[in-house]
This record gives structure tokens, C-alpha cells and sequence, in this order.
């Protein structure tokens, strides 16, 4: 059974920095495309961050230069390091994986105050 579970969000000042962790289960993460996605209150889920398999990484013009997507095979746990945070990074993350078909974490929430 496929589930993943997100931790380390929570309320930061703006130009701090938080690691978001991705804990996969009922899969291997080094066999699967996975990433990070972000929703803010009354808006779309927009896309974040992904890692292929062979860890090639892409980002969404927003969060360029400042987050970090990674991942370690070895605890099947993907990353999300987000440095110089703005108050337009608040939001609930969420993590996915495109096996199948696509597998949502719960999500975590970011809050930056200004």
C-alpha cells in the first residue's frame, strides 16, 4: 500500500528557511518520479519541485534558487529545503508520486509571516 507522509512544516519568519521531509511506504522511491506541490488557501494546487529517478531536478520559476528538492533511497525519504522564504511561500505542501497513477501526501502546512 502506497502512502506517504509529510512533515517539518510550520510558522517562520520571512527570509528563514524549513525542511520539508516525505516519507514514502509501499514503494522504493529511487524507482519513481516524485514531488512537491503547493496549495494556498482559495487558490489552485500549483507545482513546486520534481525528481526523476536517475535525480534530475526541476523547479517552478517562483521557487528557483531558493528551494532544494532531494531525495535518500536509502531512508525513502524525499526533501524539500526552502531557504530565503516569503510570505507568498505560505501554503500546504504536498507531496506526490507518479507510479501507477498519481499518490498524494496528506500535506503540511508552511505559514511565513512577513
Amino acid at each position: 500500500q502506497v502512502q506517504l507522509v509529510e512533515s517539518g512544516g510550520g510558522l517562520v519568519q520571512a527570509g528563514g528557511s524549513l525542511r520539508l521531509s516525505c516519507v514514502a511506504s509501499g514503494f522504493s522511491i529511487g524507482h519513481y518520479g516524485m514531488g512537491w506541490s503547493r496549495q494556498a488557501p482559495g487558490k489552485q494546487r500549483d507545482w513546486v519541485a520534481g525528481i526523476d529517478k536517475w535525480n534530475n531536478t526541476a523547479y517552478a520559476d517562483p521557487v528557483k534558487a531558493r528551494f532544494t528538492i532531494s531525495k535518500d533511497n536509502a531512508k525513502n525519504t524525499m526533501y524539500l529545503q526552502m531557504n530565503s522564504l516569503k510570505p507568498e511561500d505560505t501554503a500546504n505542501y504536498y507531496c506526490y508520486v507518479d507510479a501507477e497513477y498519481t499518490y498524494w501526501g496528506q500535506g503540511t502546512q508552511v505559514t511565513v509571516s512577513s
